[in-house]
């Protein structure tokens, strides 16, 4: 990765990721998004003033403004810009998660609709809602040709987009990829996982002993993927499952998520003990977290630090896998594990050496997980270049 980037509820590129990390700074608020469903939100600042450029104006909804939010952070843009020189736009392909797309635009346009129930005209579906749409936005905002595909792989959307973009590069259709993802706030999302009593009252505690659920947040974030040593880290190795257990719950045994982490594993030819800290996915439900230490267990022991870094920022659904990749980069650069936000000791039925506290240590290698409805799993290895 010779560039990456991420906006969250904690702040606007890297440098505001590491500094709400550090000071154990969380970013969640009372839902002031959509009151009446209650709980707490991941709100990124400055989304509802942000506008596109003007050539781009078609692309507008608040799934776009997120992306280019984060695509002025932290020099991406212009790093992407090197990169087309060096290799040409149509060479460099566009991989992008998300779960949720531009569907408040949808919102929206259902709620302005005529008496006929004909939508306004000023809904633009193909532009927007369109699950292909952010991976057209960021290729057309960034002047590139190359391909443009977009990932909806719930919760693993984002993680997943490193998979497909680094089998494009590995098989020589495109020598680099921007990855990543968005997925912002909407009604839809917000009233799913009220209707499913999967959000908590107060902000999400992962890993804690009385969690109570999850708090849903908004995040978009880039990487620039190119060939192997290019870049301060590398990807090492990644693993995907599809266990199909059932919609909505993880199998009971972690089975997906255990062949996840091992495949992951295997691609990178690493033991277990070479890595230095796991981020887990850690949502906060009951059975989530419970599941997923009971995996991590089955493959890692007690030995390998792990802790979920959702108590900051919320569960971004799609885009989780590519903030969580930025966290990981600020916590191998500044030699970290942060530990789960908002909690004094982990549950004392977990197996795994789960971090509650922030611990200086080297972190080399990061193993980070993203799971998502429908047993769908993915596990990424994160190594730094140095």
């Amino acid at each position: 990765m010779s560039a990456a980037t991420a906006v969250s509820a904690v702040g606007h590129g890297r440098a505001a990721h590491a500094r709400a990390l550090r000071a154990r700074r969380g970013g969640l608020r009372p839902n002031d998004y959509d009151p009446a469903v209650g709980g707490w939100i991941g709100r990124v600042e400055g989304v509802e003033e942000h506008r596109l450029p003007a050539a781009l104006a078609a692309y507008d909804c608040r799934n776009h403004r997120l992306a280019d939010m984060a695509l002025d952070c932290d020099g991406f843009a212009a790093a992407v810009g090197r990169a087309r020189a060096r290799h040409g736009a149509d060479r460099i392909a566009v991989v992008l998660g998300t779960s949720t797309s531009g569907v408040t635009a949808a919102e929206d346009a259902y709620r302005a609709r005529a008496a006929d129930g004909a939508l306004p005209d000023w809904f633009d579906f193909d532009n927007t809602q369109d699950l292909g749409a952010l991976a057209r936005f960021v290729r057309d905002r960034l002047g590139l040709r190359g391909p443009a595909l977009s990932v909806s792989t719930a919760c693993a959307s984002s993680a997943r987009s490193f998979m497909d973009a680094a089998a494009l590069i590995r098989v020589g259709i495109v020598d680099a990829a921007v990855v990543g993802g968005a997925d912002s706030l909407c009604r839809m999302t917000l009233h799913g996982f009220a209707a499913l009593e999967l959000l908590a009252p107060d902000p999400c505690r992962p890993c804690a002993a009385d969690r109570a659920g999850i708090s849903i947040g908004e995040a978009a974030g880039f990487a620039l993927l190119e060939r192997a040593g290019e870049g301060e880290a590398l990807l090492l190795g990644a693993g995907a499952s599809s266990d199909g257990y059932h919609m909505s719950a993880p199998h009971p045994e972690g089975a997906g998520a255990v062949a996840a982490m091992r495949t992951a594993l295997d691609a990178a030819g690493l033991a277990p003990d070479a890595i230095d800290w796991i981020n887990l996915h850690g949502t906060a439900t009951r059975a989530n977290d419970a599941i997923e230490d009971m995996a991590v267990a089955a493959v890692f022991g007690d030995a390998v630090p792990a802790s979920s870094t959702k108590g900051w920022t919320g569960h971004t659904l799609g885009a989780c896998g590519i903030l969580e990749t930025v966290i990981a980069l600020e916590c191998m650069r500044g030699g970290f594990v942060a530990g789960c936000l908002g909690i004094d000791a982990a549950d004392p039925a977990f197996t795994t050496g789960i971090a509650v506290a922030n611990t200086a240590r080297p972190v080399r290698r990061v193993l980070s997980n993203s799971f998502g409805f429908g047993g769908i799993n993915c596990s990424l290895i994160l190594g730094s270049a140095a």
